[in-house]
């Protein structure tokens, strides 16, 4: 029963936070910024102060699918927020422009989550292994726990650490563009607020549903109980 109502809950959570997301950059893709800027017009204007001069912007298709590289050196805009010249397209750019500016400085929990996606990679598949091993009979019961825990610890570090590292960015974003004047005070600055601070609610939502399967598998190990 306790798995049902986790799996349940997370679903939910997660649902509730993607709608959250994309209802507002859908709202705020309709509002055009009185500078006239596009989204990878500003992301260059950022990185160009930031004297980062190696960093390649790139359009792609998807929704929601921006990101930066820091491997490649590339930030990724979707088409919509490459040639949008909306609230939307600006606030997302400048974040991503943020984390390439952190990258730049070194910034630390940046430098820590990029090397824990080798461990992340190594344990992502146990979670769909191990229960499937383990429903054949083919790994013990406390073994099956201790490795779905390790597992999920894993993830949940990697998700905590991305948190400081997409508040930050965020917050670069905000200041830049109130700054330079790329977005006006008022409608446009709480546009950017909005759509911005929707975006890093996914990323809490991701690491509350991971810490409750943490404990999920790690509480029977350490009171000696057994899941429901």
């Amino acid at each position: 029963m306790t798995w049902i109502l986790l799996f349940g809950g997370t679903l939910l959570l997660s649902f509730l936070a993607s709608a959250r997301v994309k209802s507002a950059v859908s709202r705020y893709s309709q509002y055009p910024v009185a500078s006239g800027l596009s989204g990878a017009e500003a992301a260059q204007q950022i990185l160009s102060m930031a004297g980062i001069n190696q960093v390649e912007i790139v359009c792609q298709d998807g929704f929601l699918g921006d990101h930066y590289d820091p491997v490649n050196k590339r930030l990724v805009l979707s088409r919509e927020n490459f040639y949008g010249r909306s609230v939307s397209a600006l606030g997302i750019a400048a974040h991503e422009s943020g984390h390439a500016i952190q990258d730049k400085v070194r910034y630390a929990p940046l430098t820590w989550r990029m090397a824990s996606v080798g461990a992340v990679n190594f344990v992502s598949p146990m979670l769909y292994i191990v229960p499937l091993v383990a429903a054949f009979g083919l790994i013990a019961p406390k073994s099956a726990l201790m490795i779905m825990a390790l597992a999920f610890g894993v993830l949940m570090l990697f998700q905590l650490i991305t948190l400081p590292v997409e508040y930050d960015a965020s917050r670069r974003a905000k200041v830049i563009l109130g700054q330079t004047g790329m977005i006006s005070p008022g409608e446009e600055s709480d546009g950017v607020n909005r759509v911005l601070n929707a975006a890093a609610l996914t990323y809490v939502a991701a690491f509350i549903s991971t810490l409750g399967w943490f404990l999920y598998y790690v509480l029977p190990l350490i009171l000696g109980g057994n899941r429901d």
